[in-house]
């Protein structure tokens, strides 16, 4: 055979890009209250606890009780991505990727969304009039690691410290945690066992909900020194403000050879709406 056949052999292509492994958009959104917003700063105004006064007399004056009043600042900020696609390298891939591109966008800016809500829900809040209060999330509102990972008792604690908050037991409740603590709780009899769980979470592979909690696996929870930090909240504990939802453009760009440009941008920002509401856990892992 001769030596030049090589000539000859076929090059074959994949006809499609592969995403690799990544979190593909928000897993948070839908387990926060959102608000659109109008401008740079957004302002929620917020009513306190109130209590009614005992009727001691006949024909007593009505009482003027004030309802406090608190107030929940919000900041935008922007979000881009952008990427440029040339004819020539549609070409040289036999393939067009432009769609391949409008996804992993997409999922950067659902990433970035998340990263958004954590930080809100156990960074610094501003209250006031102005917002200009810097608030912390108060150590009462805080389960220590210990040196353990996530366990049926701090999932107990987390809820008894929402409870005795008199957080709306309504209000749809979440726990956002990592592998990890996913691991740890699948190893607890008390949470697969049908006695205590109706989700088979052996069965499924995960945990689904448990003591009132719905479970968001998410790997964008921060570690430090081996303690990751997870948090249980109620719903409209924590705010997700849209200025400009996700928003995407594919065109030519005159300036770049007329290469496909595949741009995505977002306007939005978080706040923790209540301390009550959001309970911080950390899991030694």
């Amino acid at each position: 055979m001769s030596t030049q056949v090589t000539t000859a052999f076929v090059q074959q292509y994949s006809a499609n890009v592969q995403m690799l492994s990544q979190q593909m958009g928000s897993r948070l959104r839908d387990a926060v209250r959102v608000e659109n917003v109008v401008g740079k700063n957004a302002f929620f105004d917020q009513v306190g606890v109130a209590t009614a006064q005992l009727r001691t007399t006949r024909h007593a004056d009505t009482p003027q009780i004030d309802t406090p009043h608190a107030r929940r600042r919000v900041s935008l900020a922007d979000y881009e991505y952008a990427d440029l696609i040339d004819d020539q390298d549609k070409v040289r891939m036999l393939i067009d990727p432009t769609s391949a591109y409008a996804m992993a966008a997409a999922a950067a800016m659902g990433r970035a969304m998340d990263d958004v809500v954590i930080t809100a829900a156990l960074g610094t809040s501003f209250t006031g009039e102005t917002g200009s209060t810097s608030t912390a999330l108060p150590a009462g509102q805080q389960i220590a690691a210990g040196g353990a990972d996530m366990t049926v008792a701090k999932l107990c604690e987390a809820k008894k410290i929402l409870d005795l908050s008199d957080v709306d037991p309504s209000i749809p409740r979440y726990i956002a945690v990592g592998p990890n603590q996913i691991e740890a709780l699948l190893g607890d009899t008390n949470v697969t066992s049908s006695d205590f769980n109706t989700v088979k979470a052996l069965v499924q592979g995960e945990v689904n909900q448990f003591m009132g909690f719905n479970f968001i696996m998410t790997n964008r929870l921060s570690v430090s020194g081996g303690t990751r930090s997870c948090f249980a909240w109620a719903e409209d504990g924590i705010a997700l403000g849209v200025g400009k939802d996700v928003n995407a453009r594919i065109d030519e760009r005159a300036d770049k050879g007329y290469a496909t440009q595949v741009y995505y941008c977002m306007s939005i920002g978080a706040t923790r709406m209540e301390e009550n509401k959001v309970v911080q856990i950390d899991c030694a892992e």
